[in-house]
């Protein structure tokens, strides 16, 4: 019953919320980050989100979309951060502010439990042989360190900052062949959405795989949390 309320209640809402808008129309980025804003009839501080479709074949590994990039004004989002290091890299981790240092007791714990409390995970190349015995369990999740990403690392200090300013994000496509990038909080001056916008964009068309021959990305939606989507112009 209460499932149905709440379905319920979210119809009425985004009824209300979506009264007047044109279905079809295309919005410029700016338009729509500040149609979402004056939409918005939440009390928290909504993400804004971008979904691109993209017409890639995801059942071919080699236009498989995995990366990450520096937004320029973060995703104002908190992460918690493992770093699998030991030694010196495991010090420099601490001082750069990691939440949790993962050693052979921690990969075990894993292994044992399954439980994974962090977002996170960054490590030595060193520290790569030993995490393969989680890499079940962290590779569903996206959370697998990887070099392409920016996640397997000497440089621990550096990408440690990065990841808890919320300044460095990694994406892939999904079995549809989407993607989904928070670009930021509803919150952030219009221009700094903007801006980690076209960082995402740029960074998106960058990487297109040699295997796509035909459109590579196909649509642009903007959408907050809780709000709808809104298409969004292909520049």
């Amino acid at each position: 019953m209460k499932n149905a309320v709440k379905k319920e209640n979210r119809s009425k809402r985004y009824s209300e919320i979506s009264k007047g808008l044109d279905k079809n129309k295309v919005y410029t980025k700016e338009e729509a980050i500040s149609e979402l804003k004056k939409l918005s009839n939440v009390k928290f501080d909504e993400s804004i989100e971008v979904h691109v479709r993209l017409g890639i074949d995801v059942k071919k590994t080699d236009q498989q979309i995995r990366t990450s990039l520096t937004l320029p004004n973060g995703t104002g989002k908190t992460k918690k951060v493992m770093v699998f290091a030991e030694g010196n890299f495991a010090d420099e981790a601490k001082e750069a502010g990691a939440d949790f240092i993962g050693n052979d007791e921690t990969i075990e714990e894993i292994l044992k439990t399954g439980v994974i409390n962090f977002d996170i995970a960054i490590s030595t190349p060193q520290m790569m042989t030993k995490i393969g015995k989680i890499s079940r369990i962290l590779g569903p999740k996206g959370m697998m360190p990887n070099p392409k990403i920016g996640t397997v690392t000497t440089e621990i200090k550096k990408v440690v900052e990065s990841q808890k300013k919320g300044l460095v994000s990694s994406f892939r496509n999904d079995k549809t062949g989407n993607i989904h990038q928070v670009i930021g909080k509803k919150s952030f001056e219009d221009s700094h959405l903007i801006e980690n916008f076209d960082a995402f964009i740029k960074k998106l068309k960058s990487i297109k795989p040699e295997g796509v021959k035909k459109s590579y990305i196909k649509n642009i939606v903007l959408s907050s949390t809780m709000g709808p989507g809104l298409k969004v112009v292909i520049e």
